[in-house]
């Protein structure tokens, strides 16, 4: 049986932005511990609610500044059978977290419709293993049935997106496309990139976009991205072709860092969040089917700010000011 991919909508003339590392946000700005990085369970937490609150009224405000699209999405990374099971949740216990935190971000960002032009929200999706390491070898056949639980979980909350992050192999991302179109929602499906400018399981950027797509064909993601890499990381990645055409967001690290070292340092590293600024309104001005911007480790409002200022500037032409 075939399925066709979902298609997530372009905004005229607009960008959509996104948030950033709502983990590295939570943990050393804010002090909450995260056990297994599973940022929904502190939808029980009232305090750190209080802090959620906060930390996403400071990022649709610049969205709001900057008349972007908002794209939420931020909580449900661990919201996985595996990772749930480990963290002692049931199936239908991981299915209220997973609303809880689909709830969280339409009331946060229901007094900005107002303000900000348009306002969709997402579902985030992580690997089933550790994005970081080698674990052991996954099937697409696997992962289509593993994700396929979150990604119906999602649909039922209604989200207009799933974005999968971190995504570090191929057979996984041909088993998360499947699921995505078989169940009828857009995909965005990130990759994560090394210092070598690959994903840890070996191939390019570009043989793992092309090997996706051939193996999916009409149940294709309705776009890549990268995310958890720096430009310094990623940007060697980006080979001529119109391969390229495929990638439509792009969510840096605030700093080029191991990736687990830079979550085990005890506090956040911010960069340089004009520099990180202005590499990003570099490449809008390069890649104009990009249109989903946002961050990732160590980046917050300050860093939005500043992609929001160059990337709206490459694409009218503008000098930023």
């Amino acid at each position: 049986m075939s399925f066709q991919s979902a298609e997530f909508p372009r905004l005229n003339n607009q960008i959509y932005l996104a948030e950033g590392g709502t983990e590295t946000e939570l943990m050393y700005r804010h002090g909450h511990e995260l056990r297994e990085f599973a940022v929904f369970e502190l939808m029980n937490k009232p305090a750190a609610v209080a802090d959620m609150h906060d930390m996403y009224r400071r990022y649709l405000d610049v969205v709001a500044r900057h008349q972007c699209g908002a794209l939420l999405a931020g909580f449900d990374y661990r919201a996985s059978p595996d990772w749930a099971e480990k963290l002692g949740y049931s199936a239908e216990g991981l299915r209220e977290m997973q609303q809880k935190c689909i709830d969280f971000l339409r009331e946060v960002s229901a007094p900005y419709a107002g303000q900000i032009p348009h306002i969709a929200i997402a579902g985030c999706l992580g690997p089933r293993g550790d994005a970081y390491a080698l674990n052991r070898d996954i099937t697409a056949d696997e992962a289509e049935e593993y994700h396929a639980t979150q990604i119906e979980n999602l649909k039922e909350c209604g989200v207009d997106l799933v974005w999968a992050a971190t995504i570090n192999n191929i057979p996984e991302a041909v088993g998360i496309s499947r699921a995505a179109a078989r169940i009828g929602v857009p995909l965005n499906l990130s990759f994560t990139l090394d210092s070598h400018h690959k994903l840890k399981s070996g191939p390019s950027l570009k043989e793992a976009i092309e090997a996706t797509d051939a193996a999916t064909g009409a149940a294709r993601p309705d776009s890549y991205g990268i995310n958890c890499s720096h430009p310094l990381e990623f940007e060697p990645a980006l080979e001529p072709g119109d391969w390229t055409d495929r990638i439509r967001s792009l969510r840096p690290n605030a700093v080029s860092m191991d990736k687990v070292s830079l979550c085990k340092l005890g506090h956040i590293e911010e960069g340089d969040p004009e520099d990180l600024g202005r590499r990003m309104g570099d490449l809008a001005g390069r890649y104009p089917k990009v249109d989903i911007w946002g961050g990732c480790c160590g980046t917050w409002d300050r860093h939005f700010d500043r992609i929001a200022q160059y990337v709206s500037a490459a694409r009218s032409g503008l000098v930023p000011a």
